[in-house]
């Protein structure tokens, strides 16, 4: 069984995995128990699954923990220790982005990912192009232009 220490969040996660292919995300979700990470397509189609690596927008359903060993990798979870992640954040609560929330985290990641690298307002939208079955696509829009 491979292990390898993942920092995950700003803290170094030691982890045994059945494989060293195993995808990232379900080290977050079934290893590390990071549940906010999403599997929606398994294709990196969706984006429920993107998380900051190495400080680039990511989708952990396709990359192997091997590959993730000495990159910090940051999920919705630690959204708050980042200056950025705090105002998507707080965007996303004051235009009530949120139905049922489940792309939500795969979202914020992406605004977040783009405000690091200098985007702002209308910048920000075409780097969202997950999926959002409850439609809320306006509220996304609106909570967006106000970064």
């Amino acid at each position: 069984m491979p292990n390898y220490t993942l920092n995950v969040n700003g803290q170094d996660r030691p982890v045994s995995v059945s494989s060293a292919s195993m995808p990232l995300l379900w080290v977050l979700r079934d290893v590390l128990n990071l549940t906010g990470t999403k599997y929606g397509c398994g294709i990196e189609v969706c984006g429920a699954c993107t998380v900051m690596m190495g400080g680039q927008r990511e989708h952990s359903c396709k990359i192997d923990v091997s590959s993730a060993v000495g990159k910090p990798i940051v999920t919705v979870e630690g959204l708050a220790a980042d200056a950025n992640g705090q105002k998507a954040q707080q965007a996303w609560i004051d235009n009530q982005v949120p139905q049922c929330g489940y792309c939500q985290p795969g979202m914020l990641m992406a605004t977040t990912c783009a405000m690091r690298a200098g985007h702002h307002g209308s910048e920000i939208a075409p780097e969202i192009n997950h999926i959002c079955v409850c439609g809320t696509y306006p509220r996304i829009r609106q909570a967006i232009a106000k970064l």
